[in-house]
């Protein structure tokens, strides 16, 4: 079964960062293009961030502003985004999910996310 764990969500303060980490298995993790994809409460998913299969370039959406880094280590199968100077804006669960930007696998493979609250 493919399966995408992530973590290190939480509440953090504005200004702030935080790492979060999605760790991959069942299926071959270092041939596949790796996207975060985030859905803020009450609105639809936003592709946010993607990253090659081997990680030599890596691509954001236009709101973030330079603010997210996106990384992946081939030999965990594991992908990070690190988040900073966070706002209440960024408050969503964060999932990761196979593909790039415009070959995203189906929401429904994307696992449960991990939840960001930006709040004082």
């Amino acid at each position: 079964d493919v399966q995408l764990q992530a973590s290190g969500g939480g509440l953090v303060q504005p200004g702030s960062s935080i790492t979060l980490s999605c760790k991959a298995s069942g299926f071959n993790f270092v041939t596949e293009d790796m996207s975060w994809v985030r859905r803020p409460p009450g609105d639809r998913p936003r592709w946010t961030a993607g990253i090659r299969s081997d990680g030599t370039a890596s691509y954001f959406d236009d709101s973030i502003k330079a603010r997210f880094t996106i990384s992946r280590d081939n030999t965990k199968n594991t992908v990070y985004l690190t988040l900073t100077g966070l706002t209440p804006e960024d408050t969503a669960r964060y999932h990761c999910a196979r593909g790039g930007r415009y070959n995203l696998a189906n929401p429904a493979a994307w696992g449960q996310g991990t939840q960001v609250t930006v709040s004082s």
